[in-house]
């Protein structure tokens, strides 16, 4: 896995017991259901680009790499939102997308 920004690292060694639980929490929610791992990448990509939150798209775009996902399946992903949040913002999650995939 690639490596923790420097602001989370900082979290877990002031605050480790929430840090647990909240590793805990995600751990818990991806086996909550049926949904494989790609799927569960794919999604949580586009949440964080609905809501606009970079550095979760980045984060969630390398996950959805080591889950085995294309960069076409990523790219579909993020231009599934056009409709729903509009171009600006499309735009800005594929170019926080592409950060990432053309570091790989």
């Amino acid at each position: 896995m690639a490596e923790l920004p420097k602001r989370f690292e900082k979290f877990q060694n002031e605050f480790p017991e929430v840090s647990n639980a909240y590793e805990l929490l995600g751990k818990a929610v991806h086996n909550a259901g049926p949904l494989d791992e790609k799927t569960r990448s794919l999604i949580k990509l586009a949440i964080s680009t609905g809501a606009r939150l970079e550095g979760a798209v980045h984060s969630h775009t390398r996950k959805a790499l080591e889950a085995g996902c294309s960069k076409e399946e990523i790219k579909q992903t993020i231009i599934l939102a056009l409709p729903t949040i509009g171009l600006p913002s499309t735009m800005a999650a594929m170019s926080w997308v592409e950060d990432i995939l053309e570091k790989k």
